[in-house]
């Protein structure tokens, strides 16, 4: 049993450290994509502009598979140290359906703010209007569902501060339409920031505590090993 914990807990820290090293990529990307298309204003643009028709557009693509890979990890590190109750359960099913969402965007090119929507690009349009929801109630409710585990007690405040503050700038994104000259590009870039920083958190708290076995189950091993002849 101790071997089987051990196991357990090391498979979870292992996708942990993925997604936390899929979330510094993907912040790393997202800053070059800026300066190698400036022509994209970080006020007004949609980030998924920057994977449109052009040079460096395939850099955009990439981290839309990357932001899939590593909401992927999370998922499944955190499915693999709290138990499943209905509500993370339900967390988690709409982490995957943002993660799933998120992949496919970067084979349905958007156009451009400002010009007409067609073709790949209302694919891509409902993509995200599926994402951005699914990714807002999941972080909410899997935040949720970990206040009731003792081990997370340190984190639960900063995550909460992350889920709801999220709401914030998807709300605002919402009201701009992402319309030519709104801030809706400046609000959709918060909002994931917000959401990959929730991720990133809450992966680096189990890669953190997944080397440090619980005192119960160390209780336990001892208490069997005295016991022992």
């Amino acid at each position: 049993m101790p071997d089987d914990v051990s196991q357990h807990r090391s498979a979870a820290a292992s996708w942990a450290r993925a997604a936390v090293a899929g979330v510094i990529v993907y912040a790393a990307i997202d800053v070059a994509l800026v300066f190698l298309r400036p022509r994209f204003s970080v006020l007004h643009n949609a980030e998924s502009d920057y994977g449109s028709k052009g040079r460096y557009a395939w850099l955009m693509d990439v981290n839309f598979v990357l932001r899939c890979v590593l909401s992927l990890a999370a998922v499944r590190a955190l499915s693999l140290v709290v138990a499943g109750r209905w509500r993370l359960r339900v967390g988690l099913g709409l982490l995957v359906l943002w993660a799933l969402a998120s992949g496919l965007l970067a084979f349905f090119p958007d156009d451009p703010v400002g010009t007409r929507t067609h073709g790949l690009a209302r694919v891509h349009l409902v993509l995200a209007v599926v994402a951005f929801p699914a990714v807002a109630i999941g972080t909410r409710l899997v935040t949720r569902a970990l206040r009731a585990e003792p081990g997370w007690q340190p984190v639960v405040a900063p995550l909460t501060i992350l889920s709801w503050g999220a709401i914030v700038p998807v709300l605002l994104l919402g009201h701009s339409h992402l319309r030519a000259h709104s801030l809706g590009g400046l609000y959709e870039k918060i909002f994931l920031a917000l959401e990959l920083l929730w991720f990133a958190v809450t992966t680096a708290w189990i890669a953190r505590d997944a080397g440090e076995a619980p005192v119960p189950e160390v209780a336990v091993a001892l208490g069997g090993n005295a016991g022992s002849p």
